[in-house]
């Protein structure tokens, strides 16, 4: 591994409990009949995804809600951004920085103006950025998928470079990264319901990764327990 994802993986028990997330996630998916999956699995768990991450920046709406039309603006964002979120796979593969610039425009579409959208807050964001996406671009097959996912998530959210949505778009990246990995090809787990459910958890694992060293570490530990729990809600296992 390298860089941004190789010194945290390494940390102690990190290794064993993205090892256990992963087969948790793989047993729900075979047991509940992944290759069984139908689209609206797909559709429920974005939508799920979608009320969730909308409530975590302060616009609280439940899926049935946000489907009928309601929710405020960063909701109907969020709703937007996930009906386009699978279409961002090719372009993800080929170039992560359009891709982010493309989902921070979904992001935040009616809340800022129009020359904000998909653009850095500052200098110091586009550096960020360009680290992340040179980062990613270099991670081999080996790296993890589940931590390269969470490691991205944190970065982005914490890191905050466009100054404005950027939990919205560090939680889609992650759920990006689990289908372009094929951990979720069918985009039927639902992280961010996990990390609604936590949410005082989830914002102070957030603020330890960006104080680095043993908050990296603690960040990925939680991680874990956060995508064991992203198969459980999974539409698939509600049959």
């Amino acid at each position: 591994m390298t860089g941004l994802f190789s010194a945290a993986f390494d940390g102690e028990g990190v290794p064993s409990a993205m090892a256990a997330a992963r087969d948790g996630i793989d047993a729900v998916l075979r047991d509940r009949g992944l290759r069984r999956s139908a689209p609206e699995d797909t559709a429920g768990s974005l939508l799920m995804g979608a009320a969730a991450t909308a409530t975590l920046e302060g616009d609280t709406v439940d899926p049935e809600t946000l489907a009928a039309g309601g929710g405020g603006a960063t909701a109907r964002a969020a709703l937007g951004l996930s009906t386009e979120l699978l279409g961002l796979v090719p372009i993800w593969r080929r170039s992560p920085l359009q891709a982010l610039a493309r989902l921070h425009s979904l992001a935040a579409a009616g809340s800022v103006g129009p020359d904000r959208l998909g653009r850095p807050g500052s200098a110091e964001g586009a550096r960020r950025l360009q680290r992340l996406a040179g980062e990613l671009e270099k991670a081999s097959g080996t790296t993890p998928a589940l931590a390269v996912a969470a490691i991205a998530h944190a970065d982005i959210a914490s890191g905050r470079p466009f100054g404005s949505h950027d939990g919205v778009v560090g939680r889609a990246v992650e759920r990006l990264i689990l289908v372009e990995r094929g951990v979720d090809p069918a985009a039927v787990l639902v992280p961010e319901v996990p990390h609604r459910e936590r949410a005082v958890t989830y914002r102070e694992a957030l603020t330890s990764y960006a104080a680095g060293g043993a908050g990296v570490e603690a960040w990925l530990l939680y991680a874990s327990e956060a995508f064991t729990r992203a198969a459980e809600v999974s539409p698939v296992n509600q049959r």
